[in-house]
């Protein structure tokens, strides 16, 4: 379970990776103008023209990039260890879902919890995933992707983990 990623529907992930999509557009676009320069070596410019397509084509590739790491990050599941059984750690985190007023879209008792945080009318909310193997608890969460990737949205996410962990019994940072 190591390498294991929280699913996304077709839709969500559509959404999700709208941002990489878009790097990996204008990269493309980039290609397309080096390779198009290459071609007009008279016209006045086109030097200039084929280094604007190499230094956008690396620039967006290279944000797509990034983005594209963080996302699978996100959608990494972490372990986590706890002194209780799968059972005890599920009610718990039931609890501090329910409790924090947070809609539970799916639920296999003492396995996995997914959970939405409530969003707004133009935003979906954040997605928690919790799976429980004996006396370790697997976190997963995903920012909303109306926030998109900032500082206040990642922030949030962690908090969202953070309930989660503290329900179990798992010290998080300081």
């Amino acid at each position: 379970m190591g390498e294991q990623r929280f699913e996304l529907t077709r839709a969500e992930r559509a959404s999700y990776f709208a941002p990489t999509a878009i790097c990996a557009y204008l990269t493309a676009l980039c290609v397309a103008l080096v390779a198009t320069s290459a071609f007009l070596r008279r016209m006045p410019g086109a030097i200039a023209l084929t280094a604007v397509g190499v230094l956008g084509g690396a620039f967006a590739g290279g944000l797509g990039f990034v983005l594209y790491a963080l996302q699978q990050r996100d959608r990494r599941y972490a372990a986590h260890a706890t002194g209780r059984a799968a059972e005890a750690n599920y009610a718990a985190v039931e609890a501090a879902m329910r409790g924090a007023g947070w809609e539970v879209t799916a639920a296999v008792p003492g396995e996995r919890l997914e959970a939405r945080t409530k969003g707004s009318m133009m935003l979906a909310g954040e997605r928690i995933a919790v799976r429980f193997e004996g006396p370790r608890v697997w976190v997963a969460s995903i920012c909303d992707p109306g926030v998109g990737f900032s500082l206040p949205g990642r922030r949030r996410c962690e908090r969202h983990r953070a309930l989660v962990l503290a329900a179990v019994g798992v010290a998080t940072g300081p």
